[in-house]
């Protein structure tokens, strides 16, 4: 296209946060922070309808020498495995700042600024080729992070923002110790294409796999270092809890699809035994936590620590249906998950409660919230039809190949998924009415549907016509698998 367009992607939020700092209305602000997502997400749709399937290679590479005397360098590019995560960063952005456009009513201008901050280091993880680059953003993303829970959070935001920023700043240490590592035995690159043709030793795979994975599973979070999720969920306003389960969460499973199988493909082999066991154990222990819950983001937190079990369970499966099934169901998760904590935003600012036992009647009250409610409960729990039940179809597949148990625990996760999904849909849009709210409640208005039909479209969309999805990942995914068992098979 003759254009840097991957770091516009990255930079445009970054000059619309520079454009805010000199704004004074409130009303100007949100103006402009949805006019630079809708940008941003504008630049995404191009990068996708420009981006050759038929490869496996980086494309629309960029790189720059920052630090020529260690080798680091300010480079950018994508695969089939970055592509949708990057088209998905901007489509949240843009919901981001429609669902704060009422809730968020103090600080607008340094709440806009972080969150257009944080999209662009969201940005920067997935579109980074440099090692140094990518630790960067991935440790930089801590910061507007925190403030979005600790400044703008519930009563208990303090708590939750300093718990999350000590979890993922431990795991991020851990992180780069392994870079520091990485790089001295890689031929002292940070260049990941460079490092991946690398041929390490086991022993310094292996200690390098297990490095990585306490920083990616706190990120993902996998059990039992998940305990952080729910109370940042908690606190979090509802722009945070859509970062947070649509983007912040995918960004441990990309660790490992772009760090440990590529890198470290016979420690990833060794140990996917492992991997599977802790990812069977996400599915069923988030599962039953979900059951319990009587508040609606807690059941929806930990119903996200069951189906990125899934996730993990694909990608360790270490084949071809898990892969492609992990990789768009980490896609999918974004969409439906992060709907899912839109409607439970929607509803606080009408109810200002979160408690399921409040509810009762929604649906003759909200007729248009609960229809559209209904289509993200089942989605969520991977009705045909719908964009989770691609992608769950294909880990299950990919698991059951891989592990018959670990396929059978996956399976009765998916069962406790539809428990406790219809059992919260059945109390709050089917049962009696309830007093303390039923006067409380209007439907979703213009600006409501906007943020909500897009996510609606991915549902049905991926759900009823998955090839087009399916086509990006492909022929990235076969390179990777063959990188991992060509390299791996020798341990």
């Amino acid at each position: 296209m003759g254009l840097p367009l991957l770091s516009l992607i990255v930079f445009t939020p970054v000059a619309g946060a520079a454009v805010l700092m000199f704004l004074r209305s409130d009303d100007a602000v949100r103006w402009t922070a949805l006019a630079v997502t809708i940008l941003d997400l504008a630049l995404c749709i191009a990068m996708l309808a420009s981006f050759d399937t038929t490869t496996h290679a980086m494309q629309f590479t960029e790189r720059r020498l920052w630090v020529p005397a260690l080798g680091i360098a300010y480079a950018l590019g994508i695969d089939g495995i970055s592509a949708l995560f990057v088209f998905l960063t901007a489509l949240l952005g843009s919901i981001c700042v429609l669902a704060s456009w009422v809730a968020i009513d103090r600080k607008v201008k340094a709440f806009m600024v972080s969150l257009l901050s944080m999209q662009a280091l969201m940005l920067g993880v997935f579109c980074a080729i440099d090692l140094f680059l990518f630790y960067v953003c991935w440790e930089a993303m801590l910061i507007p992070m925190y403030l979005i829970i600790g400044v703008w959070g519930g009563e208990g935001r303090v708590y939750a923002a300093f718990k999350f920023f000590l979890y993922t700043l431990a795991g991020s240490l851990l992180f780069l110790i392994g870079v520091i590592v990485l790089y001295f035995n890689g031929g002292e690159t940070f260049d990941i294409v460079a490092l991946t043709a690398q041929d390490l030793p086991f022993p310094v795979q292996s200690w390098l796999f297990f490095a990585f994975l306490i920083a990616f599973a706190v990120k993902v979070p996998m059990v039992p270092v998940h305990t952080w999720l729910p109370d940042a969920h908690v606190q979090a306003p509802t722009a945070g809890s859509i970062i947070l389960a649509g983007v912040l969460l995918k960004m441990g499973a990309y660790g490992f699809l772009r760090f440990s199988l590529p890198m470290l493909p016979e420690a990833s082999e060794y140990y996917s035994t492992l991997m599977l066991s802790l990812s069977a154990l996400a599915i069923v222990y988030g599962g039953l936590l979900a059951l319990a819950q009587d508040d609606l983001k807690k059941l929806v937190a930990y119903s996200s620590i069951s189906h990125m079990g899934f996730v993990t369970l694909g990608i360790f499966a270490l084949n071809l249906r898990g892969l492609e099934g992990a990789i768009l169901q980490m896609f999918n998760h974004g969409v439906t998950t992060g709907a899912l904590f839109l409607f439970v935003g929607l509803i606080y600012e009408r109810t200002h409660t979160r408690s399921i036992a409040d509810y009762g009647g929604l649906m003759k009250a909200a007729p248009v919230y609960t229809a559209f409610l209904a289509l993200f409960t089942l989605s969520s729990m991977a009705l045909p039809g719908t964009n989770s039940f691609v992608g769950e179809l294909l880990v299950l597949s990919g698991g059951f190949a891989a592990n018959l148990a670990v396929g059978a625990s996956a399976v009765f996760g998916a069962l406790l998924g539809a428990a406790y999904l219809l059992g919260m849909y059945r109390k709050v849009a089917l049962g009696p009415a309830s007093v303390g709210v039923r006067f409380k409640i209007r439907d979703a208005n213009a600006r409501e549907m906007v943020a909500i039909l897009p996510l609606a479209v991915f549902v049905l969309w991926v759900g009823l016509y998955p090839k087009p999805f399916l086509n990006i990942i492909d022929v990235s995914v076969k390179h990777l698998l063959a990188q991992v068992h060509d390299k791996g098979s020798g341990q």
